[in-house]
């Protein structure tokens, strides 16, 4: 029995599409979730900032005691996740492999769509999980940087999220592609307009619940379960105002949420601990 919570991070509201599903597969475990909604979003930043904003974000949760981080963010996946798996003995959960991985499940033509952020479509991540799997499979990437502002602001479903997503999507849709990947934890809450934009044969993922089902699996492995009596609590952090992450939040969680605390991120050390 391990009573230690699990530390989920990201760029700002995006990863709670991921939290929610780790709260169903995991319900007898603590979560703790910061979003670094002060400095969003995260795939504009260099490559650089991206690795010191995850070292900040990291060293805070590891003072909250937590047994595993899940990274709930597909930039700092991309950017920074070889990098402090080295550097950090903690068990860390990213998001690119499991959706990847789906992606190859779901295709029909091998020909697989990737939206994400500008960092995170440059670094080439999914072509190469997604290449590593199935060679032949042809990937068409596109950067969407607006729809992170869109997600954060509460535009999840009005004329000009649809109007910004058919300027993004509208090549890639006349390529033909069957399958199309949601690089960005964001992405989820824009799930309607993608799917009026795309049209039915487009098969979304949404790699939350795959990631939810791989940290499952490592609690089980490394015997880091909690009592399985316990009813498991979350407990929100934000770099941005507490009101406001809030008022957003709830729509992603479908409930109350009363505890969530602004703390200021930048103080944290900028180094591995």
């Amino acid at each position: 029995m391990n009573r230690k919570p699990i530390g989920v991070f990201d760029s700002g509201l995006g990863g709670l599409t991921v939290l929610k599903e780790l709260h169903k597969a995991l319900p007898n475990e603590d979560l703790i979730y910061f979003g670094d909604n002060g400095r969003t979003p995260y795939g504009t930043k260099s490559k650089e900032t991206v690795i010191k904003y995850t070292h900040q974000d990291i060293n805070f949760l590891l003072k909250q005691d937590v047994k595993m981080i899940v990274i709930a963010c597909n930039t700092v996946s991309a950017c920074s996740y070889d990098i402090v798996t080295k550097e950090y003995d903690i068990p860390i959960i990213e998001v690119v492999g499991p959706g990847a991985r789906a992606a190859v499940r779901n295709t029909r033509e091998k020909h697989i769509g990737v939206i994400a952020t500008p960092a995170t479509i440059g670094s080439g991540v999914y072509e190469k999980a997604i290449k590593d799997i199935l060679p032949d499979a042809v990937c068409s990437n596109k950067a969407c940087p607006m729809f992170v502002p869109l997600v954060e602001e509460g535009w999840w479903d009005n004329e000009i999220t649809e109007a910004v997503a058919e300027k993004y999507l509208g090549e890639m849709k006349q390529d033909g592609v069957d399958t199309l990947v949601l690089g960005c934890t964001h992405y989820p809450m824009l799930t309607k307009v993608l799917g009026r934009v795309m049209g039915d044969n487009v098969t979304l993922i949404n790699s939350a619940s795959v990631v939810a089902e791989e940290a499952a699996e490592k609690i089980k492995e490394m015997n880091l379960a909690n009592d399985k009596e316990h009813l498991g609590k979350i407990k929100y952090f934000t770099s941005d105002s507490a009101e406001k992450f809030k008022t957003l939040a709830v729509n992603f969680m479908n409930e109350e949420i009363d505890n969530a605390e602004k703390i200021y991120i930048e103080k944290e050390s900028v180094e591995a601990k």
